[in-house]
């Protein structure tokens, strides 16, 4: 990539972690934050919250709040997946490209009990076409436990 390209996708990276973190709402109610995005994938984290616990006898997390997160990463890694082809176009074109990314299926599989005292999720696409995008995404808890893994189908076209 030439330097300009390296500057347009810093910024496109830089774009898709405000969105995420900052302004879509679920979002700031799950109280993520975006830890990187870029070309090989996203990560993002969170605290366990009294509001998000799913089982008040064990104190784990809602299985709810495990599927948004997931969903919420690779929906966030399939949009990082579009930098490259977003290259040279105009702002408009840009955004067009980016609010068409939604998702079209989720599959969880909940592993173990979501016990800690935070959460990270990570997203790593599987394949990205001209109309969709496959990713594979895990949530692992503080200890680096693996609490669930998902693969999404997201709409990138």
């Amino acid at each position: 990539m030439m330097d300009a390209e390296k500057r347009a996708a810093r910024g496109f990276y830089t774009l898709l972690r405000e969105l995420y973190a900052d302004r879509l709402p679920f979002n700031r109610v799950l109280g993520i934050s975006v830890t990187s995005v870029d070309a090989d994938g996203a990560t993002m984290a969170f605290s366990m919250r009294e509001d998000l616990i799913g089982n008040v006898f064990h104190r784990i997390l809602h299985g709810g709040v495990i599927s948004a997160v997931l969903d919420a990463v690779g929906g966030l890694t399939a949009s990082a997946s579009l930098v490259e082809r977003a290259a040279g176009l105009p702002e408009e074109k840009v955004r067009q490209m980016f609010a068409r990314v939604g998702t079209i299926d989720l599959r969880v599989d909940y592993l173990r009990p979501g016990r800690g005292d935070g959460f990270t999720a990570g997203g790593r696409i599987m394949r990205s076409g001209r109309k969709v995008a496959v990713v594979r995404m895990e949530m692992h808890n503080t200890a680096d436990l693996l609490v669930a893994v998902g693969t999404g189908t997201y709409m990138v076209g």
